[in-house]
């Protein structure tokens, strides 16, 4: 067997794993790998501004595409910087690799320069955090890593790599004896699986539940082919928006206290059984657990087993991959029953969704945020992949814009770190090149991470980015309501530009080398998302619309499904205006059964 340079080894497992790129920023410490990846033919580099940058444009990547993020980073402060991206990945179930160089082995009780003992940092915001300790180690710990990060609940892991071990002696190895190891995927318990079967039947008002598990084990299709065989209406969660195609005539909406819609909260406040797979009941999704929960059953089925009753304790818990269980579900759902026709709880469906919406048609000046993510539902094309972080801006893109394809809808749901969507958004572009990228931020969010612009400019990676712009921090402001003050969230200063809120947005892309363009009334809106479309393709950089919007507008939220604050006037019945995603489709006349 010949022996390999132990850095050669770690490339050739990065790229037998299917790494195409890498998210990072060098340092002394981890140059060995460095050297390392300079010679490979396959995984390409990218140099961020900013190691939590890296793990975003890293987690952004894997989201798109299903596979395994990869960022690398030096010694000491890299490695601290990459603890929000870690958490984020943890919270969302996204498989990401960081690799961090350290000080050699024997230093470390010495308080070596940049010497800090990462592994144990990140250990409660990883699947895995290991430092490796011998040279010998680094194909198993590689190949495991991958295992780990791509099984049950897929997760971050931390790879520490000191010094001395990047540079042991050569190890013997051969490519062609190693390969992935396994990763199994739990099936279902086809007892279980009836027993759910028997629990829909008997049920008069079903809901299937999709969250973001159904994404990650690319289970759409089986979802859609359970939901349309025995015609149950589809709630997804924030994770699981993509799901289901937003105006197919079963979706019925998004339920929740923040990123919901009027017609979804009442729909499960009627139902009868929640059958939800691959979700966490997240409290922004459930509100008050006892009107959540109220009178109707739940079966619970995760791929993580210390999930199910975490919450709340369902009435049947089933253990499997979501893609498994929703074929088995559909198997044996014909065996009870041939294929159903819609009954009057799909009528309802139909009903609620043609009587209950928010308007977003306003005219007015200062423009309305909602009337900014109607432009974008006109403008955007069902393909487009939308990026956005946390905030009024997400909370209403959650409220307002249309998705219709899984892998297209890419939100940090439980962690909600600001600036997430800007380096996010070079991950995907990378992930889908022919396709069209848009993040949807907050003024502020930008400023966390804006930096990473720059990242997308020296590598050519166009996307949009639409800025909500209301000069505060608006979600927070909206959040100091009961205790009546506005104190500390006003972001707005005599900036250069006196059409803008303070920073000028626009002038600070063009000087990363991007291009930007605000808009400050509604009927600007359509010609700037057009104009950032066209230039950033002929371009080939980010292009960012900003829109300058009402200060003080609030988001429809509370603290529970059936207590959701209105701050806007309502759109009471028909006729849906034709600029909704639903118009023609709740025009189609469905047949009824009882």
């Amino acid at each position: 067997m010949s022996k390999m340079n132990p850095m050669d080894v770690v490339v050739k497992i990065l790229e037998d794993e299917g790494v195409d790129y890498v998210f990072g920023v060098p340092g002394a410490a981890i140059l060995p790998l460095y050297k390392a990846l300079s010679t490979s033919a396959r995984i390409k580099n990218i140099s961020v501004r900013h190691e939590e940058g890296g793990t975003h444009a890293a987690d952004g990547y894997a989201r798109a595409t299903g596979k395994v993020g990869i960022s690398i980073g030096t010694s000491g402060p890299a490695g601290t910087n990459m603890i929000t991206g870690l958490y984020t990945c943890l919270a969302d179930s996204i498989p990401i690799i960081c690799i961090t160089g350290q000080a050699p082995s024997t230093v470390l009780h010495r308080e070596a320069f940049q010497a800090v003992e990462i592994a144990e940092i990140a250990r409660p915001v990883t699947k895995w955090s290991v430092q490796v300790k011998e040279t010998a180690q680094l194909p198993w710990v590689f190949r495991e890593a991958f295992r780990i990060a791509r099984s049950g609940r897929p997760g971050p892991v931390l790879i520490d790599l000191p010094l001395n071990v990047q540079k042991g002696l050569d190890l013997e190895y051969d490519p062609d004896l190693d390969s992935r190891l396994p990763v199994a995927k739990p099936e279902p318990n086809l007892k279980a699986i009836r027993r759910a079967i028997e629990m829909i039947m008997d049920a008069e008002r079903p809901m299937l539940l999709a969250g973001g598990g159904v994404i990650i084990a690319d289970a759409s299709d089986e979802l859609m082919a359970l939901a349309e065989y025995l015609q149950i209406p589809v709630t997804p969660t924030l994770m699981g928006k993509g799901a289901i195609p937003e105006d197919h005539l079963l979706y019925a909406g998004m339920v929740g206290i923040q990123t919901s819609q009027r017609y979804a909260n009442q729909l499960f406040l009627e139902s009868d059984l929640i059958v939800a797979i691959g979700a966490r009941f997240a409290d922004r999704h459930t509100g008050d657990l006892s009107v959540y929960r109220g009178n109707r059953k739940f079966i619970h089925i995760d791929i993580e087993p210390f999930q199910i009753g975490r919450v709340f304790p369902p009435d049947l818990g089933i253990v499997s991959d979501a893609r498994l269980a929703l074929q088995a579900l559909g198997q044996v759902a014909q065996e009870f029953s041939s294929a159903r026709q819609p009954s009057a709880w799909v009528e309802r469906v139909r009903h609620l969704r043609y009587t209950l919406w928010r308007k977003t048609d306003f005219e007015t000046t200062p423009i309305k945020p909602q009337r900014v993510y109607q432009e974008m539902n006109e403008v955007f094309g069902r393909d487009t992949l939308v990026v956005t972080a946390i905030g009024l801006y997400q909370i209403w893109s959650g409220q307002f814009q249309r998705t219709y394809n899984p892998r297209h809808y890419f939100c940090c749901g439980q962690a909600g770190p600001l600036g997430w969507e800007v380096p996010a958004c070079i991950g995907v572009k990378l992930a889908q090149p022919e396709k069209l990228v848009v993040g949807v931020v907050g003024d502020y969010s930008f400023e966390f991470l804006m930096e990473e612009v720059a990242v997308a400019v020296q590598y050519k990676v166009p996307y949009v980015l639409v800025m909500v712009n209301n000069g505060y921090m608006g979600l927070i402001r909206q959040s100091e309501l009961p205790y009546e003050m506005d104190f500390a969230v006003d972001l707005c200063y005599a900036g250069p530009n006196s059409e803008t809120y303070g920073m000028d947005h626009v002038v600070v892309m063009e000087a990363m080398g991007a291009m930007g363009r605000r808009v400050n009334r509604p009927e600007e809106i359509k010609p700037a998302l057009e104009w950032a479309i066209r230039v950033s393709e002929e371009r080939r950089v980010p292009v960012l619309v900003e829109v300058i919007v009402e200060r003080q507008t609030n988001a429809a939220m509370g603290t529970a499904i059936n207590n959701i604050i209105e701050f806007e006037a309502l759109s009471e019945g028909g006729p849906v205006p034709a600029h909704h995603h639903i118009a023609e489709a709740i025009a189609t006349s469905i047949p009824v059964t009882d």
